[in-house]
C-alpha cells in the first residue's frame, strides 16, 4: 500500500493528524477528501477508503466488518437568524425553549438540493431554525446567522472506522495511532514495533555469528591440545 486514503465528515478537521502521519511516512500519498453525503461507511465496504471519520448518534456502528474507535463527543446547538429571539440567549438556551420555535428538517435540504449551506440562507431568513452539531455550525458560520447551545440537546460522537479485513494494515494502523495521540516512539505504533523488529532480527543473526564463532573457536583450541598431547606422547616414547 503507498496511498493512504481517508475520508472525513464535514466538521472534522483532521489536518493535524495528517501533518504528522505525512511527517513519518513522507514516501505514502495521503489522499484525504471530505464526504459530505449520507453513508460515510460504505466507503469502508466499497474499498473506496481506508479509514473514515464518521458522525453518529446513540450506540457504536461497529460490526463484524469494520472497527470503530471513538474520538470525542459533540454538542448541539440551534442556528437562527441574527435578531431571532435565539440571540438574547447569552450562552445557551435550555432544549424546551429551542424546541419552541419552528424547525427546519436538514434532511430535506441534501447535497444535490444545495446541503448544509442551503439550509442556512433559510435559517438566515429568519423563518426557521435549524438544529446541528456544534462544529457544522462553526464550519458554516454565517454573520447572519447566530448560534447557542442547546441546553441537554442531543449529542453527537466522532469515531474512526476502517475495515476488519485489511489484508496490509500498518498504514493504517499508524494513523489510527497518530489519531489516538501515541507518539512517534510508542511500542504499539506499527513503524516502531517494524524498527525493533528489524533490530531483533539483526541482534539475533549477530548473537548467533558470534555464537558460532565461540563454538569454532573452541573446536580449534580443542584441537590445538589433542595434537599437543599426542605430539608430547609421542616425544616421550623416542627416549
Amino acid at each position: 500500500m503507498h496511498t493512504l486514503r481517508i475520508s472525513y465528515v464535514a466538521g472534522v478537521t483532521p489536518g493535524k493528524w495528517m501533518d504528522r502521519f505525512t511527517e513519518r511516512y513522507p514516501q505514502v500519498a495521503l489522499a484525504a477528501t471530505r464526504y459530505d453525503g449520507d453513508g460515510i461507511l460504505e466507503l469502508l465496504a466499497n474499498d473506496q477508503a481506508d479509514a473514515v471519520f464518521v458522525r453518529y448518534e446513540g450506540s457504536s456502528p461497529k460490526d463484524e466488518t469494520r472497527h470503530l474507535i471513538p474520538l470525542y463527543d459533540e454538542l448541539e446547538v440551534v442556528c437562527a437568524a441574527k435578531d431571532h429571539d435565539v440571540e438574547y440567549y447569552e450562552e445557551s438556551i435550555p432544549e424546551a425553549d429551542a424546541a419552541k420555535f419552528p424547525q427546519l428538517n436538514l434532511s430535506e435540504y441534501p447535497e444535490e438540493a444545495g446541503g448544509v449551506p442551503t439550509a442556512m440562507e433559510v435559517v438566515a431568513s429568519g423563518a426557521q431554525v435549524l438544529r446541528v452539531p456544534q462544529s457544522i455550525a462553526r464550519l458554516y458560520q454565517r454573520k447572519d446567522v447566530v448560534y447557542r447551545e442547546i441546553e441537554g440537546g442531543n449529542t453527537t460522537h466522532i469515531g474512526i472506522a476502517w475495515p476488519t479485513g485489511l489484508e496490509d494494515s500498518e498504514l493504517v494502523d499508524e494513523f489510527i495511532g497518530i489519531v489516538r495521540g501515541r507518539g512517534a516512539n510508542s511500542s504499539r505504533q506499527a513503524s516502531v514495533r517494524n524498527t525493533q523488529q528489524v533490530a531483533k532480527e539483526r541482534n539475533d543473526k549477530l548473537r548467533a555469528a558470534a555464537k558460532d564463532k565461540a563454538k569454532a573457536r573452541a573446536k580449534q583450541e580443542k584441537k590445538a591440545k589433542a595434537k599437543a598431547r599426542s605430539g608430547g606422547a609421542k616425544s616421550g616414547k623416542r627416549r
